[in-house]
């Protein structure tokens, strides 16, 4: 399906999701759990993007503008009516055009946002990917000694830590920074600009 120029089926969550970032979902709603079903059934994405007005429950929120293209990349039913979801970030799109569905799901007209070039951490900030290698196996570690082989990494299995966007948008995910901020992130198109932000925060809290 060409998802460019076409209205996509949306999540409007409190989170923001990011390319290459890893999203735990526990789908209960049934029109939320009817619109997972049918992305399945045609193998796209559904996108996720941060409320900017309303709730994750009840009447369709007012998303944000900008939001990521959200995989499934597994899946389960524990319990009748309730998805357990595993999606992966893909690409960011803006939403030109939204409409509300008679069951209050929300679908998007969308343009999808060139996706971060490639660029390899400069010297002056490879001490953030190196940090950042130590907290992701922090992490794994308590996770694998507290729950054993049934813990799922809250990072994707490729650690591209010498890539700037993907080590940018990882430190995006995990610091302790309010989910407005974490948006003006997102909409950042040029991913060594994200970087260099993320790199003043560090260093401005002292962590490294």
């Amino acid at each position: 399906m060409q998802l460019n120029d076409s209205w996509l089926p949306l999540f409007p969550l409190n989170t923001v999701l990011f390319p290459g970032g890893i999203l735990p979902l526990k789908v209960f709603e049934a029109r939320y759990t009817d619109m997972v079903r049918d992305c399945m059934s045609k193998e796209i994405p559904f996108g996720v993007v941060l409320i900017k007005a309303g709730s994750e429950v009840g009447a369709a929120a007012q998303p944000e503008s900008i939001g990521t293209l959200a995989h499934i990349t597994q899946w389960d039913m524990e319990n009748l009516g309730i998805l357990l979801l595993r999606a992966e970030g893909g690409q960011r799109f803006r939403i030109r055009e939204t409409r509300v569905l008679a069951d209050q799901r929300l679908e998007g007209l969308i343009e999808l946002l060139p996706p971060d070039e490639s660029i390899t951490v400069t010297d002056q900030h490879v001490q953030c990917a190196k940090t950042l290698k130590i907290v992701i196996d922090d992490v794994n570690n308590k996770g694998i000694a507290e729950h054993g082989p049934e813990y799922a990494s809250p990072f994707a299995n490729e650690l591209r830590l010498d890539d700037a966007g993907w080590v940018a948008n990882r430190w995006c995910e995990i610091l302790p920074i309010p989910l407005k901020a974490r948006q003006k992130l997102l909409e950042l198109d040029d991913a060594e600009s994200r970087l260099s932000v993320i790199f003043q925060y560090l260093q401005q809290h002292k962590i490294i």
